[in-house]
């Protein structure tokens, strides 16, 4: 019998191919980047962060290169600042520019402090110019002048034009390649225009815009229309009536056209009623899970906090929600004081207190909660607030007969005293209607002041919940038990 040499056994190389080119392939068989819910996956995390210290830049780049920009977006945030800075380097300029928008805020103001002027100048050129314009506004004063001093004439004047409107509006956030055609081309007269100029339109758009002889929007044609339709048919016969949305309109003003008349995309105008540019979904997606998570954030009373936030940045951001609810911890305390003496001669109303408050604070979240979202969507308004304030009023109170009268029973058991089971029933309604109308009336306040009900609701709602609960409980049971 002949021995066989294991090394013998391995498939002859291709002559042509490089040892980079063989661990470029191993490395594709290796590691799979994303789990079945579409996260990057803890293992390739530390594949990147290995290959990253050990200064590899090839076996980086062959991890990253078959990435999504929004994973690779995405694996930044689990990276350090160091792993970040090697990282980067060796991104494909392309896969570079892609991925920028993509990066949160802090994550990608750092990243640009690393990429050269002239590097970052040619990868904003593969960008849609709203895209490009989002990058460059997170640029210092200095580098934002050598970059655009480094970019052509037509791409610089059209990132400097979006930055001139205002942040978060339809101006900022728009893309200024577009598709427009005159009332009077047909269908094939505008297919050809789209093969013969292609370079000069969005890489992805979903509708022609049709404007009249003074640039102004009067429909619009879906492309899945355009192709159904023969060559000779005109475009004044296929188009539909289109949503303008003017320039200075807020982002949340946007979301929520779009959401409501159920857009993919939407011609932006000028003052003039020109078209000077389009919103697609894609940017208006964005625009609700900021916005949402915006309002999130402050009804925990914390501000805009994302994984690349700094411990101070964090401190400074909480502690002042943190000081104002010692503020009103403190008030809860002040009237606990004032029925110190009864207190004292009856010892199980300690015991009881947080649960009247506990009960009020939740009731009242969940009003304030639904109100704040119905502001947010537009579901609630001076047409309908009476009769939301009455409904959530009855739902409190009818949620505190269901509750509190088990919470009586228990308590008149526990202590051997009916008569605190009472006390403690009817404080437990009282505050959850106190909670109910709270949870109303102050988002609404709020919005009609001009004031962002999201903002300081919940600190108010708790603090007012606390304060009546613990009035209204320790009154009571000065009142019938002593």
């Amino acid at each position: 019998m002949t021995h066989t040499d294991p090394a013998d056994l391995k498939p002859d190389l291709n002559p042509s191919q490089t040892e980079n080119d063989i661990a470029l392939e191993q490395i594709a068989e290796e590691h799979v980047a994303l789990g079945d819910d579409y996260a990057l996956t803890a293992n390739f995390v530390e594949m990147v962060v290995d290959a990253a210290d050990d200064g590899d830049g090839m076996r980086l780049r062959g991890l990253l290169e078959d990435l999504h920009p929004a994973d690779v977006a995405d694996l930044m945030g689990f990276l350090t600042a160091e792993h970040r800075a090697v990282v980067v380097q060796w991104l494909p300029p392309e896969l570079l520019a892609e991925t920028l928008p993509e990066m949160d805020d802090g994550i990608r103001e750092e990243v640009l402090e690393r990429v050269p002027s002239g590097v970052l100048a040619e990868a904003l050129q593969e960008l849609d110019s709203d895209d490009a314009a989002a990058v460059v506004e997170d640029l210092e004063d200095d580098q934002r002048e050598k970059v655009l001093a480094a970019m052509p004439e037509t791409d610089r004047a059209a990132i400097e034009s979006s930055l001139g409107y205002d942040e978060d509006t339809a101006g900022r956030l728009m893309q200024r390649e577009f598709m427009a055609a005159p009332q009077f081309w047909t269908v094939g007269d505008t297919i050809d225009h789209v093969r013969q100029h292609g370079d000069d339109l969005p890489e992805l758009f979903f509708d022609i815009y049709v404007v009249d002889p003074l640039n102004r929007p009067v429909g619009s044609v879906a492309i899945s229309r355009l192709l159904r339709s023969p060559r000779t048919a005109a475009l004044a016969d296929l188009m539909e009536p289109v949503n303008e949305i003017a320039v200075n309109v807020d982002q949340e003003e946007v979301a929520y056209i779009f959401e409501k008349y159920h857009l993919i995309s939407a011609p932006v105008v000028d003052v003039a009623g020109r078209l000077v540019g389009q919103l697609t979904v894609d940017d208006v997606v964005n625009i609700i899970q900021e916005e949402n998570r915006e309002d999130f954030m402050r009804l925990a009373g914390v501000a805009d906090e994302d994984r690349s936030s700094s411990v101070a940045e964090i401190v400074r951001s909480r502690v002042p929600w943190l000081g104002i609810n010692l503020f009103t911890a403190i008030l809860g305390a002040a009237v606990i004081a004032v029925f110190e003496g009864t207190i004292e001669e009856i010892v199980a109303l300690a015991v009881l207190m947080p649960i009247v408050s506990a009960i009020g604070g939740n009731a009242g979240t969940q009003a304030l909660t639904v109100t704040v979202r119905a502001l947010a969507t537009r579901e609630l308004n001076s047409s309908n607030a009476v009769r939301t304030f009455w409904r959530e009023l009855t739902v409190g109170l009818l949620n505190g007969l269901i509750l509190s009268p088990l919470v009586g029973v228990a308590a008149g058991l526990w202590f051997q005293n009916w008569q605190i089971g009472a006390v403690i029933t009817t404080a437990m309604i009282l505050n959850m209607l106190v909670a109910a109308i709270v949870g109303v009336v102050t988002p609404l306040t709020l919005s009609k002041l001009k004031f962002d009900p999201a903002v300081s609701s919940a600190v108010f709602v708790t603090a007012t919940t606390d304060f009546f609960g613990f009035l209204i409980f320790l009154g009571l049971a000065t009142i019938v038990l002593l």
